[in-house]
């Protein structure tokens, strides 16, 4: 995105978060007390180049991400990714749905590279990968489950792209009763704008959009590891 996009959307956003906070909007949630790191596809077929769903902005959201992961991994706190992936892509008896009718989700086919997570941010032994095949995270998966299991209030959002599946991820996230923090570093889309936009809108309606530096300060300010993860430890012991 160019310097004088980038300019006049901040003056525009400007006027609108007067007009939002004036009648009680961009209110916080805030950092709750047991987070988890929730990466939205960020597999090669968003990361890297030559692909139909290519992001812009991987020089900046793959470093922010990789330090993400190091904070969450110091803290054992639980770290998931997505990607979207679909088994059938041929024929009249699809698991496309009809996605596939307006962008070319034919190309995602589980199994393959495209949909693999991108190895610069790979993920490690027990960390989550949930296959989706819609844009929300939650949408037909064990996400909320897996997440109320380990007893997390607050969902630390990275990924693309931000006007699809990372929205609609946060949109889900606080109707799911989780507090939604989307870091503005680590977020992506194809299309100049759309970034920019979907940020301003969410941090008005959904969730706190917070700078990656803010975020690795309350990571590094909690203790370890992860509280629910302590409590089974102490009671298996003898």
């Amino acid at each position: 995105m160019g310097e004088g996009v980038t300019e006049a959307l901040a003056r525009i956003f400007s006027v609108d978060s007067e007009l939002y906070q004036g009648r009680g909007f961009m209110r916080r949630v805030g950092f709750g007390e047991r987070p988890a790191l929730v990466n939205i596809d960020l597999a090669n077929a968003w990361t890297r180049p030559g692909n139909p769903f290519t992001c812009d902005g991987m020089d900046v959201i793959v470093p922010g991400v990789q330090r993400l992961l190091g904070a969450a991994r110091a803290k054992d706190i639980p770290v998931v990714f997505t990607t979207t992936a679909y088994a059938v892509t041929e024929g009249p008896n699809t698991d496309m749905g009809l996605w596939h009718l307006k962008i070319p989700v034919e190309v995602l086919r589980l199994g393959t590279d495209a949909v693999a997570i991108d190895e610069r941010i790979a993920p490690e032994p027990g960390e989550q990968v949930i296959v989706k095949k819609r844009a929300s995270a939650f949408h037909g998966t064990f996400l909320a489950g897996f997440l109320r299991a380990n007893g997390v209030d607050t969902v630390i959002v990275t990924g693309v792209t931000m006007a699809g599946c990372v929205r609609h991820t946060v949109e889900d996230a606080i109707a799911e009763g989780f507090r939604p923090i989307v870091v503005r570093e680590c977020v992506g889309d194809r299309v100049a704008g759309a970034v920019e936009w979907n940020l301003f809108d969410i941090d008005a309606k959904f969730g706190d959009v917070e700078p990656l530096g803010r975020v690795l300060e309350y990571l590094e300010a909690l203790g370890s590891p992860h509280p629910v993860r302590d409590v089974a430890a102490r009671e298996a012991l003898p």
